[in-house]
């Protein structure tokens, strides 16, 4: 390591990202993944998560409501 290090150009914020904008991995269980590539058709399986996921929160969001 250096004695001193220079900051004099540093900028603030630079690699900012705001927790809203961060992606978490999701990791699927093996017998999971399979079923929804299997039922994927054209749709990758992220799309078809997302897809059932929405469809879950409508069903839980209309019961609760």
């Amino acid at each position: 390591m250096k004695d001193e290090y220079d900051f004099s150009k540093a900028e603030q914020g630079r690699f900012y990202v705001p927790a809203d904008d961060i992606e978490l991995p999701i990791y699927l269980d093996v017998d999971v993944l399979r079923h929804l590539r299997r039922h994927a058709g054209a749709k990758d399986v992220q799309t078809l998560v997302n897809d059932l996921l929405r469809k879950d929160i409508d069903i839980a969001e209309r019961l609760s409501g």
